[in-house]
């Protein structure tokens, strides 16, 4: 078979590979590009190690400096340019150098495509995993340009000039089959980055088609997902489909799917770049991090690395449209017809929709009879979060803040709040997952998504909601609930509420605490459910303390403990409660909760 008719068929079978993964669920597949990169870095490292070696024992070619002297365009290189007297320019020619090599930057635009999804922290996360794009586009790709000149001969280089790495492989030091056995790794480590980029291409082209229809411009059937695994099945079908078009136009040609793609990604950067710089001045506060190199003048703040940045991306774009033509007409061609696509569709839902509300999420049911902790797919321990209006989540944000969800998993859960007699007949996902819940869960994943943390979703029927959250807590073994203050209880009512379900739990009843958040976020109310230690007032800790040294003296000595003393207090206040004196013990008791000398807890 011809070698570019391989390839397509081979990559349209890798595609069709990854899109069954993708339609299964995003971890899975992004697994399978983790393994791809490990397996990759373990090759450079040895390629690295062995050109260093190969250049200490043999020597090496001299690396030219770029000048115009040194630097060569062929008539496809320089394109619209061909016949100019820019590519004679020095930083021009350098420019037009520089746009052919944008290939390694497409990483960062991955970053762009998947940044939602990427876990707390964000920032720092991102921060990593620029870094890590960064090393391997500085250390790997550079180097292995510059090897490639250094070892490989001047005469027989033009015949790797498609696969650098695998003719340097066939010129480093040691025996034959060795060089062979490494090439044959070169090439699969090839196949697996490339089969790779398959995958991040579904994956990062997903999410901004997810982005779009959220925000109407595709029609809402896009976003339905997947009746077994929950994925917005249908976007990947047309990505997929889109790719497999892409692959039968081009037949496998490398160079213009290549030029294409480095089209797509400077642009891309030249815009995001111009929209961040933008935004600068737009929106100046609550900034977790930017670009270095800001003056200020005056109460205004200059931003001129990001302006530095964002004119050098627009002059690489500008060099690759008149460098590239078939890139240019077909970039170009690509941008227009999506443009239109994209307009004429906003347009039909908008008119579809004028009268709906903000667009929601959408949600695939999985219904079970009965809750566990294996159902939700939970750890014991967790933290449940009970919510109800899509207003009053500021419960949910501080717990999203200061939980590691690497440790401890988190619960979402709403209750369908159900008429007395209405459990005797089941309800359909239609009743239990109703518009109101639409609403809220969709609040629940944009904050979520925000904080780059995962939780998990669940509605459950109850008669009353508090009744409903306990038994669920129960259930799932969590350590913790937590609640936004109601708006017509005090903070000790609510906690007595919830207290008294959790004294109808049947034995062996679970520890738990409740977390009462108020809506300024900083306020937080405790609870410990069922019996537990009580925190006593500084004063009644030194009155114990002042008793027990009286009552030592007086005889036990050293076998009396600070605990007997509260323990003979608190059964002689039992064994008044049943006499005669439990009249003036209930008013001792009225006088204290009132507040007396404390706060209350």
């Amino acid at each position: 078979m011809h070698p570019p008719y391989f390839a397509a068929v081979f990559a349209a079978a890798v595609t069709i590979y990854f899109w069954r993964k993708n339609i299964m669920g995003m971890h899975e597949s992004s697994e399978k590009a983790l393994r791809i990169m490990q397996i990759a870095t373990g090759m450079v490292v040895v390629l690295i190690v062995w050109c260093i070696a190969t250049i200490l024992k043999n020597g090496y070619q001299p690396v030219p400096f770029p000048t115009l002297h040194s630097i060569r365009f062929t008539d496809d290189s320089v394109g619209w340019l061909k016949g100019t007297v820019a590519p004679s320019i020095t930083a021009i020619a350098i420019m037009i150098g520089l746009g052919h090599s944008l290939l390694a930057m497409s990483g960062f635009e991955t970053l762009a495509q998947v940044y939602r999804e990427i876990a707390h922290p964000k920032l720092k996360n991102l921060e990593r995993a620029g870094w890590v794009i960064f090393a391997y586009s500085m250390i790997f790709t550079s180097l292995v340009s510059f090897f490639a000149v250094m070892i490989i001969p001047d005469s027989a280089r033009p015949q790797f000039l498609d696969n650098l790495i695998g003719g340097l492989s066939m010129y480093l030091i040691g025996p034959l089959s060795l060089r062979l056995a490494f090439h044959g790794v070169v090439v699969l480590v090839g196949v697996l980055l490339l089969a790779g980029a398959v995958n991040t291409a579904i994956i990062g082209s997903n999410g901004v088609l997810n982005r779009v229809a959220e925000d109407g411009v595709l029609p809402d059937w896009f976003r339905h997902p997947h009746h077994r695994f929950g994925t917005t099945s249908r976007l990947i079908n047309t990505i997929v489909l889109l790719q497999l078009v892409t692959i039968l136009i081009t037949r496998g040609d490398m160079t213009l799917l290549g030029e294409a793609y480095a089209f797509g990604v400077v642009w891309s950067f030249s815009m995001k770049a111009l929209s961040v710089l933008v935004l600068r001045y737009k929106l100046p506060e609550n900034r977790l991090w930017k670009t270095p190199l800001n003056i200020m003048i005056g109460k205004s703040e200059l931003p001129v690395g990001l302006i530095l940045i964002t004119l050098s991306l627009f002059s690489l774009a500008i060099i690759n449209v008149l460098t590239k033509k078939v890139a240019t007409i077909s970039g170009l061609a690509f941008t227009v017809a999506f443009f239109i696509v994209f307009e004429l569709s906003e347009i039909y839902n908008k008119r579809r929709h004028k009268h709906d509300g903000p667009e929601t999420e959408k949600f695939r049911l999985d219904t079970h009879s009965e809750v566990s902790k294996e159902s939700v797919h939970v750890r014991p321990g967790n933290v449940l979060v009970a919510v109800r209006n899509p207003n009053r989540m500021q419960h949910l944000e501080r717990i999203l803040q200061k939980t590691d969800t690497r440790k401890m998993d988190i619960v979402v859960m709403s209750v369908r709040t159900l008429k007395t007699g209405a459990g005797e007949f089941g309800l359909d996902p239609d009743q239990m997952f109703a518009d109101a819940e639409t609403e809220v869960f969709s609040k629940v994943v944009n904050l979520a998504e925000k904080a780059g943390k995962h939780v998990e979703l669940m509605v459950v029927p109850g008669a009353d909601p508090y009744d409903a959250v306990v038994q669920t807590a129960a259930r799932l073994q969590s350590s913790r609930i937590v609640m936004g203050l109601s708006p017509k209880l005090t903070p000790s009512e609510q906690g007595a509420q919830v207290g008294e379900y959790w004294e109808k739990l049947p034995e062996p009843r679970p520890s738990l605490s409740l977390e009462l958040v108020l809506e300024n976020q900083k306020d937080v109310v405790f609870f410990n459910l069922g019996p537990h230690p009580p925190r006593l007032w500084p004063e009644d800790v030194d009155l114990v303390h002042r008793l027990w040294l009286e009552l030592s003296a007086s005889g036990p000595g050293s076998k009396l403990h600070h605990r007997d003393v509260l323990s003979v207090a608190l059964h002689r206040m039992a064994a008044d409660l049943r006499s005669n004196r439990a009249p003036e013990v209930l008013q001792d008791i009225i006088r204290e909760a009132a507040g007396g000398n404390h706060r209350k807890e």
